[in-house]
């Protein structure tokens, strides 16, 4: 064996995210800010220099298809390095599934960068961002991450790879509920498609007044999300944890993502700790945490 390394992949929220019209090739392009949040997957993953090279993912948690992000990112980095091994990663899934909260992509990326590592290939970014690129747009988020560590927070555009780090609040905590509803990226975007087509409008803050809000005061948040109209009339779950977080006391809620989970942003611990109390008996998932 040549190694055997445990390494945390965080989840994100979206303070904010604007989807834009659909491009030419398919893909819509984006203006968000997101945040890590201390909420992690954990993969351990084994190396070794048997015969046998590939990727077999594990996962005690969920059923994860044949192929899925893991063996899309080890398929990718093998492609740009040349580097074949016997790689076997276990999975311990704690960020929810289907959930808005990028699990999949953190995933990916974190088993890029430990890769980058273990064999000592020295990938630039731009490398980094090539392979993160093939295997998803929110990879390159959490790329970005994984090499400056968390706390982590970005202006988002493009389809996801236009990445610009800027300082993470540390004032802040979130109390986020993810219902019981997975909503599939895929699905998220036609229902976008439908609501929006063809006037596209757009009533939030645009994208060069975003770091400005994310710095005021909780009660000047106006930030919206593109996907929650869309997805509470498909799945009204989703407004019935936003209202709980409300009474709860949350200064800003809002949905993560392409759904389902939500947040609720508190100025204080004592009023997330309260929150969290109350939401925990109702809510099967439930989480509180600060933001760094």
């Amino acid at each position: 064996m040549l190694c055997d390394v445990r390494v945390l992949a965080p989840a994100k929220i979206n303070i904010g995210l604007r989807v834009l019209p659909p491009r030419s090739d398919g893909f819509h392009n984006i203006e968000s800010i997101f945040q890590s949040v201390p909420l992690y997957d954990v993969l351990h993953i084994e190396v070794s220099d048997g015969k046998e090279t590939g990727c077999s993912v594990s996962c005690r948690d969920i059923d994860l298809p044949e192929k899925n992000t893991l063996t899309s990112a080890y398929q990718a980095f093998v492609c740009k390095t040349g580097v074949k091994s016997s790689v076997k990663v276990l999975l311990e899934k704690r960020i929810p599934h289907g959930a808005g909260l990028g699990g999949g992509s953190s995933d990916a990326a974190a088993l890029i960068c430990a890769l980058d590592k273990i064999f000592c290939t020295e990938l630039t970014v731009s490398n980094l961002h090539e392979i993160a690129g093939s295997v998803g747009s929110d990879v390159f988020f959490f790329v970005d991450q994984q090499r400056c560590g968390h706390p982590f927070a970005a202006l988002v555009e493009g389809r996801g790879e236009r990445v610009c780090s800027i300082a993470p609040r540390n004032d802040l905590f979130f109390v986020l509920v993810s219902p019981d509803v997975h909503s599939s990226t895929a699905e998220a975007y036609r229902l976008v498609d439908d609501w929006y087509s063809p006037q596209w409008s757009w009533k939030g803050p645009l994208i060069e007044d975003l770091e400005n809000m994310y710095r005021s005061p909780l009660d000047c948040w106006k930030f919206l999300n593109s996907f929650s109209d869309p997805l509470i009339q498909r799945y009204p779950l989703i407004q019935k944890a936003l209202e709980d977080l409300v009474v709860s006391g949350a200064a800003y809620v809002q949905m993560s993502g392409s759904g389902s989970s939500v947040f609720g942003v508190f100025d204080s611990k004592r009023k997330a700790d309260s929150a969290f109390l109350t939401l925990s008996d109702k809510w099967k998932r439930c989480y509180s945490f600060p933001s760094s």
